[in-house]
């Protein structure tokens, strides 16, 4: 893994980090076939001072697990909304290499060129590791999203400047729709149609899902 530039940055400095990363984002589908798909994770201690960073890698389509990877670190960058990224991808990337198996697609808690920026946490991540990722969040950073119909598999555009950017996906019926961008070398199509696949009863997403529980059970 090659590092793309300094963690310890100001908040200037990741600005212009991200300016920088944004025209390297590739927005098509890079891959043919899916084996293994994962999920990445950070929860915060009650303090607020650390994080746990978890990744689980599935089978796709199967859904079963392959592999976990936690790591604990501390806190050392403020908490902006559309600077996750720097937040939380120190641990997310330390989490990585502790994998034995790399995941083919990578799945985000947050945002992928659905953002302020255009890049997201999932973007960001995806060109850190090189890998296709879907940024999948639980609130939007644009404003302006309408909300699906109530069944599983309906969506709506997200749009940024009148352009397709994601889409608030309903992924069970009757629960509040996720948001859903492509991060890093996969279209928009192909992100929401992984999301689905990969949901098994749940409003979330296995691989976020059980990445979830991972750091949680790390933090308690």
């Amino acid at each position: 893994m090659k590092p793309l530039h300094p963690w310890d940055v100001s908040v200037e400095e990741a600005i212009h980090i991200q300016e920088a990363l944004n025209d390297r984002i590739i927005l098509k589908k890079t891959f043919s076939e899916i084996r293994t798909i994962g999920g990445g994770d950070v929860s915060y201690s009650k303090n607020g001072n650390r994080l746990f960073g978890a990744i689980v890698v599935l089978s796709f389509p199967q859904m079963e697990t392959l592999d976990v990877a936690t790591c604990e670190g501390k806190v050392s960058f403020p908490y902006i909304p559309t600077l996750l990224s720097f937040r939380e991808g120190p641990i997310l990337t330390k989490t990585f290499q502790k994998l034995k198996i790399k995941p083919d697609v990578m799945i985000f808690d947050g945002q992928g060129i659905a953002h302020p920026s255009g890049i997201g946490l999932a973007s960001h991540m995806g060109l850190w590791l090189n890998l296709p990722s879907i940024g999948c969040a639980k609130t939007p950073l644009l404003v302006g999203s309408v909300l699906p119909g109530p069944s599983k598999g309906n969506f709506e555009w997200i749009r940024k400047e009148g352009k397709k950017v994601g889409a608030v996906l309903r992924t069970k019926e009757k629960v509040k729709p996720l948001f859903i961008s492509p991060g890093h070398r996969i279209d928009l199509m192909t992100s929401i149609e992984l999301i689905l696949k990969s949901c098994r009863g749940f409003r979330i997403p296995e691989p976020l899902r059980k990445a979830h529980q991972a750091s949680r059970l790390m933090r308690e």
